[in-house]
């Protein structure tokens, strides 16, 4: 019977007729029951020979239901994204059609969508449900800054992607109220508040980011404040690893900031096997070379949070720094540097690895997707967005003073500690504990390097943290093709500036002024200095560039030495600030704790408001109870 009716062309039948409804064609039986055929018999009646469908005759559904076309191609497994910002991002399953997106409809196997009729496979569906579980995503909700980079990152996946989402770490604002963070006492900039507010996202979330403001932005201070508010949330301890010589400025900026904080200084003979003591505390701090050396111990603690200052250095991944703290335990990794992306597109992949572990696949999947060119670039930009903060001076402009000061507190090496400390003993045998200024000229000299005052390694960087980060300082300022003014009150110092330098930047523009550039000249030399194309450094000596000289194509400033004249340092610094220049200075004041130029920064004429000595003047007479307490303090004790 049934060859017999699929044969016939059914008219005058009491036939079962074709109908849309909720997003399906159903068949509406001759009594009046409404069912939903599976799609193969629908796809079978319009493109085949079917005529009886749910024990009913039936005709083509073309002829019911006219203003329908029918795709023979199934409607692919898809997600939509939305969402702007961090915590409204949402995943939602569905179909991808000739027009779109559409969500899913219960376990239906078709759907009807603007106008057309789409089979759906079964088996393409749950192929993609078994992946997103996989890779702990759910198909229908809201999803973590990590679900979002995982899903951008892939090159392949089962389903449709329709990415709607606005959300850019860098560029969206979290517009949350914003109470006062217990145990914080900075004060931050707004768009540190969004930064903070970012960070405790992905904090909550469980994933991590990199933090890569510009130079000056403040990243220690953000960075900080998060370690607040997770010691507030009862979560902890947190681990800061960073280069050697930004130890001791941790230090002092976790006590400023957050003075609540128990903090460990994880270094010295001392260190190995205190585990225990280190669970006890909220913040260690650890120098990479250290964190190598102590590997061990430090897996031992499941960290809530590694934060990696200067993060760059993890830029090569086959290096030992680098394979060490990615294999720490962590729950949240944070990769702060101002520098991103120095040279190749995989500078960032070591870093996105260390924050969100195998978010853009092994490293040669990624190089063989991505290489050095700007279209490169275009297609990495949306993936890696979520996850990476990026705020430039030029954005945040209006949110900061016309200059910058930033702190840089060192600790002296082992070996320079002790040729201070026996320079000391000397000068005390030789002047007495009150043998005034000259007494503390040869320490000073010391502190700005030792081969001013005697022999010292061929390497003017070894051993000497003032130096090495006066490097790290000119290698990010570069880095963004930008210019500094260099600060000493040494002809020899500029000497050995000029001397090494050159061989570390080749490309960069070198030049000095101080008593030996006849005064007619210093203009020429400036000149020469605003003309050229591109990055470079003019060394100066305070008192040589105290007047006349406007050097405004420089952005930032690093005083090498501190003086005992305060309104010399700030007549300094207004070299680069004082006309047209449009964007702030970044002040750096370098310094060794515990030696004569921690006295001299905390001298009580220094702790004046530079800006205000610079316009009421100030005849830089130096307390001779500083000088004193100059020739008393040791790097050692």
């Amino acid at each position: 019977m049934r060859e017999f009716i699929t044969g016939l062309k059914i008219t005058g039948m009491n036939t079962a007729t074709w109908m849309v409804e909720n997003c399906q064609v159903l068949l509406r039986k001759a009594s009046g029951e409404r069912v939903a055929p599976p799609a193969i018999d629908i796809f079978k009646a319009v493109f085949g020979r079917l005529r009886v469908c749910a024990d009913e005759p039936v005709r083509s559904p073309l002829d019911d239901i006219s203003s329908l076309t029918f795709s023979r191609a199934p409607a692919h497994p898809a997600v939509r994204l939305s969402g702007s910002d961090g915590r409204n991002l949402r995943l939602t399953f569905g179909h991808a059609t000739d027009t779109g997106f559409v969500r899913a409809h219960g376990e239906s196997d078709q759907l009807v969508h603007d106008g057309r009729w789409y089979p759906i496979r079964a088996d393409l569906v749950q192929s993609a449900l078994d992946w997103l579980e996989v890779a702990g995503v759910k198909p229908d909700g809201l999803i973590t800054v990590g679900d979002l980079v995982v899903l951008r990152a892939q090159k392949e996946t089962p389903f449709a992607v329709f990415d709607e989402v606005a959300f850019d770490a860098a560029k969206s604002v979290i517009d949350e109220p914003r109470a006062p963070i217990a145990g914080f006492s900075g004060a931050l900039y707004p768009y540190q508040l969004s930064g903070v507010a970012f960070l405790s996202l992905v904090a909550e979330q469980g994933v991590g980011c990199i933090l890569g403001d510009e130079m000056g932005l403040g990243k220690t201070a953000q960075v900080i404040a998060l370690l607040q508010i997770e010691k507030n949330a009862g979560r902890g301890p947190a681990l800061v690893v960073a280069p050697a010589t930004l130890l001791e400025n941790w230090r002092r900026e976790l006590a400023s900031f957050a003075p609540t904080l128990t903090v460990s200084l994880h270094a010295g003979a001392d260190r190995a096997g205190i585990s225990a003591r280190l669970q006890g505390t909220d913040i260690i701090l650890v120098s990479y070379d250290t964190a190598i050396r102590d590997e061990e111990i430090l897996s031992q603690i499941a960290w809530n949070i590694i934060a990696l200052d200067e993060a760059q250095a993890i830029k090569n991944p086959e290096a030992q720094r680098t394979v060490t703290v990615k294999r720490l335990p962590r729950r949240v990794s944070i990769a702060v540097t101002g520098t991103p992306l120095e040279n190749r597109i995989d500078d960032l992949w070591s870093l996105a690895d260390f924050a969100m572990p195998g978010i853009l696949g092994g490293r040669n999947a990624f190089l063989s997707q991505f290489g050095n060119e700007i279209g490169d670039a275009v297609r990495l930009a949306p993936i890696v967005a979520p996850m990476l903060l990026r705020r430039k001076v030029l954005d945040v402009a209006q949110d900061l003073p016309e200059r910058i000061e930033v702190p840089q507190a060192l600790q002296m090496s082992l070996p320079l500690a002790q040729v201070y400390e026996a320079l000391r003993k000397q000068t005390l045998e030789e002047f007495g504990p009150t043998g005034g200024l000259v007494a503390t000229t040869r320490l000073r000299m010391l502190c700005a390097h030792p081969q001013l005052v005697g022999s010292w390694h061929a390497d003017p960087s070894v051993e000497m943290p003032k130096y090495e980060r006066t490097v790290e300082l000119l290698e990010e300022i570069f880095s963004g093709g930008e210019k500094a003014l260099i600060f000493s009150t040494y002809q020899a110092m500029a000497n050995l500036f000029m001397s090494d330098m050159p061989r570390r930047f080749p490309k960069a523009f070198f030049d000095f002024i101080d008593g030996r550039v006849e005064g007619a000249m210093r203009q020429a030399v400036v000149d020469r200095f605003f003309e050229h194309q591109g990055y470079g450094v003019l060394f100066l000596n305070p008192k040589a560039a105290g007047s006349g000289l406007n050097i405004t194509t420089a952005n930032h400033v690093i005083h090498y030495n501190p003086e005992w004249n305060p309104a010399l340092t700030a007549q300094a610094s207004a070299r680069s600030y004082r006309r047209k220049q449009t964007r702030p200075v970044t002040i750096h004041h370098l310094f060794y704790v515990q030696t004569v130029e921690d006295v001299i920064r905390g001298a009580a004429a220094f702790k004046q408001d530079l800006a205000r000595e610079a316009v009421t003047g100030h005849e830089g007479n130096i307390d001779p109870m500083a000088i004193a307490q100059a020739l008393q303090v040791s790097p050692l004790t």
